[in-house]
C-alpha cells in the first residue's frame, strides 16, 4: 500500500510540475525558433543548448528520456497538431506528458479503486485526455480564425483601395484584430520581412493554419499576382463567400445539436455507467471480465460503440 502511494504523490507532482512548465513555455513562434537553432546547432560540439534556451530541470529530463525512448518518433506526429492548437510544446514533450498522464491515472487507479481493472481503464482515460485537449484547443482555435477571417479580408481590402500594398494591409491586420489571426498573419509578415518570398510565407500560413477558408483567400491572392487583376475587388467577393459559409455553419451546427448531443450521451453513457459500478461493486464487473465470454461481449460493444459513433459524426458532419 505504501509503494503505491508514493507512486501516486510522486507522479501527481510531476505531472503538475510538468504541467506548470509546459504553460510558462511562451511563445509558439519563440519555440519553433528555437528548435530550428537546436537542429543548427545539433552538429556543432561546442554548442550548449543551455546558453541558447533556459529550460527547466523537467525538460531536461524529457529531452533525455526521448533519446533513449521512442518519444521523438511518436511527438512528431503531433508536431503539426500542436502548432496548430498553438501549445508550446515539443513533440517529445507531449508524448512524455501523455505517459506521464497514464502512469498517474493508473497510479490514481490502484490507490482508489484497489483493482488493476480500474487502474487500467483510468490509466487509459488519462492516457488519452492530452489528446482530447489537444484536439479541442486545435478545434477552437481553428474556428476562431475562421471567424475572423471575414473582418480581416475586409480590413485588407481597404487598405489596399487606399493605397496602400499586400504587406500593409497584413501589418493593419496585426495591428488591429486579436489573436489568433493576428498572431498567424504576424508571423507571416515576419517571415517575408526576412526574405521569404510572399508566396512561399502564404502558403506556410495555410499549411499551419489548417484553414479552407484561408487556402481559398491564398489561392485567390497567388494567382492575382501571377495573371494580375484588382485584388480589393477579389478579396470582397471571396469575403462573402466566407461570411456567407461561416451563417450557414452556425445554422447547421443549430439543426444538428440534438442529434450530436444524442451521439454523445450514447457514446458516453456505456463508460460512465461501467465507472460508477467499479466505484460502487468492482466485485460485479469482475466475471465479465474474467470470462471468456464476458470479453467477448465487451469486445463486440466496444467495436459496435465506435462504429456507432463514427456513423454518428459522419451524419452530423455536413460539409459547406
Amino acid at each position: 500500500m505504501l509503494p503505491i502511494f508514493l507512486l501516486t504523490f510522486v507522479s501527481v507532482s510531476l505531472l503538475v510540475w510538468y504541467l506548470a512548465q509546459a504553460a510558462g513555455r511562451g511563445d509558439r513562434a519563440v519555440l519553433e525558433r528555437l528548435n530550428r537553432l537546436g537542429a543548427q546547432t545539433d552538429g556543432d560540439p561546442h554548442a550548449h543548448p543551455a546558453e541558447t534556451e533556459p529550460v527547466s530541470v523537467i525538460i531536461r529530463i524529457v529531452r533525455v528520456l526521448a533519446h533513449v525512448m521512442p518519444l521523438r518518433r511518436l511527438g512528431s506526429r503531433v508536431d503539426a497538431d500542436l502548432a496548430r492548437a498553438d501549445f508550446p510544446l515539443r513533440g517529445e514533450e507531449f508524448a512524455a506528458g501523455v505517459i506521464l498522464a497514464g502512469i498517474t491515472g493508473w497510479a490514481a487507479g490502484s490507490l482508489i479503486l484497489r483493482t488493476g481493472l480500474g487502474a487500467a481503464v483510468l490509466a487509459v482515460l488519462a492516457a488519452a485526455a492530452p489528446f482530447f485537449a489537444l484536439h479541442l484547443a486545435k478545434a477552437r482555435r481553428l474556428a476562431a480564425f475562421n471567424a475572423q477571417l471575414g473582418d480581416a479580408l475586409a480590413m485588407i481590402s481597404n487598405t489596399l483601395r487606399a493605397g496602400f500594398g499586400f504587406a500593409q494591409a497584413l501589418e493593419m491586420v496585426c495591428r488591429e484584430m486579436p489573436p489568433p489571426i493576428s498572431k498567424e498573419f504576424a508571423r507571416c509578415l515576419q517571415e517575408m520581412n526576412l526574405g521569404l518570398g510572399t508566396e512561399e510565407a502564404l502558403q506556410t500560413l495555410v499549411g499551419r493554419v489548417g484553414s479552407d477558408d484561408l487556402d481559398l483567400m491564398v489561392t485567390a491572392v497567388i494567382i492575382q499576382r501571377q495573371v494580375g487583376g484588382n485584388l480589393a475587388e477579389i478579396l470582397d467577393k471571396i469575403r462573402d463567400t466566407i461570411r456567407e459559409r461561416v451563417r450557414i455553419k452556425g445554422e447547421i451546427k443549430t439543426l444538428t445539436a440534438q442529434g450530436r448531443i444524442s451521439g454523445l450521451i450514447i457514446g458516453l453513457l456505456p463508460v460512465a455507467l461501467a465507472l460508477v459500478l467499479l466505484l460502487i461493486n468492482p466485485g460485479y464487473l469482475r466475471e465479465l471480465f474474467g470470462n471468456p465470454a464476458g470479453l467477448a461481449m465487451v469486445a463486440y460493444a466496444t467495436v459496435s460503440e465506435v462504429i456507432g459513433v463514427i456513423l454518428v459524426r459522419h451524419i452530423m458532419n455536413i460539409e459547406v
